[in-house]
């Protein structure tokens, strides 16, 4: 069981924020009358988590991806659903493409896979919902980039730690 814990844990935070989407209430974006959903402020974990999970999974981590968005579907609003499993699709094949075929280290290639997936994401995400912007779509960019970062920054000190005993 604990060889698939990332696995576990990226299917349920799939479903999770497709449920947040549905409850959390978007909120006005810099005083432009534009909406943000908060709820991406959490999101860009689930891109991590993905390269995690497909380290544990290997390939099969499309088929993780293909039951989020199948129990999403049936525990969200389907709008919702729709919406941001067809948006994670196109990123996360970006995304997965990307950490399969890079032969650079972990940290890098969370990093980089990020910075390429998470527009996309958003942008798809945001036309769907009918509430894209470049501003809305640059604010969600940079939250998931926060995940990314946070794990990057994380990896970078755990190895000079190891370097330094």
């Amino acid at each position: 069981m604990s060889i698939i814990k990332f696995t576990l844990i990226y299917i349920m935070s799939i479903i999770l924020i497709n449920i947040g989407f549905v409850y959390v209430p978007m909120l006005p974006l810099f005083g432009t009358g534009e909406m943000y959903p908060p709820m991406t402020l959490i999101v860009g974990l689930v891109f991590v988590l993905r390269d995690y999970s497909q380290r544990e999974i290997g390939h099969k981590v499309l088929g993780a991806m293909g039951i989020g968005g199948i129990l999403s579907y049936f525990m969200a609003s389907p709008f919702i659903a729709i919406a941001s499993v067809t948006a994670f699709i196109v990123s996360e094949i970006v995304d997965w493409s990307y950490y399969t075929w890079s032969k650079k280290t972990l940290r890098q290639r969370i990093l980089i896979s990020s910075l390429l997936s998470t527009p996309i994401d958003s942008a798809i995400f945001l036309l769907m919902i009918n509430q894209f912007s470049f501003v809305a779509t640059l604010a969600m960019f940079a939250s998931k980039m926060l995940a990314a970062l946070s794990i990057w920054y994380y990896l970078g000190r755990k190895n000079d730690t190891y370097i330094q005993l």
